[in-house]
């Protein structure tokens, strides 16, 4: 704690008598009571100010109950404010959820995260899903073309199967290990030669 805090107090800050009775959401004002039981109200949006006696209409504030009832059951809080009583004529407001203004702040948020998203998925999404043999994307230089392995291929049986040496496909594609050949993974063929047809 502070060390000013004790002029924070209701003891320090009202007049002597003086008890905090309730507060009006409405209005933004405090309203107190006097040893009297006269009801006055301090300044719109601000706990302490210049104390006014409340106007014509009456504001009802409930009594303390005299036997030990549960003050919640009673209306009242344990620290001694009271609600205020409505207005004869006036109708009650529907309570709102307390975070309904909570996930308004956030859409926006959750908004940019799912575009985000769609985009990453769009860009990168259809290279992952091909079940074609030829891949969409080429990083194959020259005339060669993009070749997705296939489960069961060989060095050996794509050359033969597309026309061209092994030494042709080891040529265009730098440090490939035959040996360790994983289906989905790209390899570079080279144009086949019309005279192995």
């Amino acid at each position: 704690m502070g060390r000013w805090t004790q002029y924070d107090e209701d003891e320090y800050r009202l007049p002597e008598g003086m008890q905090r009775a309730g507060y009006d959401a409405d209005t933004g004002k405090y309203y107190f009571k006097d040893r009297a039981g006269k009801v006055w109200e301090g300044p719109e949006g601000a706990q302490y100010g210049e104390l006014k006696p409340v106007g014509s209409k009456p504001v009802v504030l409930h009594e303390t109950p005299e036997d030990d009832e549960d003050l919640e059951a009673a209306g009242r809080r344990p620290d001694g404010y009271q609600p205020l009583a409505l207005d004869a004529g006036a109708a009650s407001r529907p309570v709102r959820g307390m975070n309904s203004q909570a996930y308004r702040t956030l859409f926006p948020f959750f908004m940019i995260v799912i575009v985000a998203l769609l985009l990453v998925w769009r860009l990168v999404g259809p290279h992952f899903h091909d079940d074609s043999g030829t891949p969409q994307v080429s990083f194959c230089t020259g005339n060669t073309t993009a070749y997705r392995v296939q489960a069961g291929d060989t060095c050996w049986d794509i050359s033969q199967g597309h026309s061209f040496s092994l030494k042709r496909l080891r040529d265009a594609n730098q440090g490939l290990d035959c040996d360790r050949l994983t289906p989905g993974e790209i390899i570079c063929l080279p144009p086949s030669d019309p005279q192995r047809k």
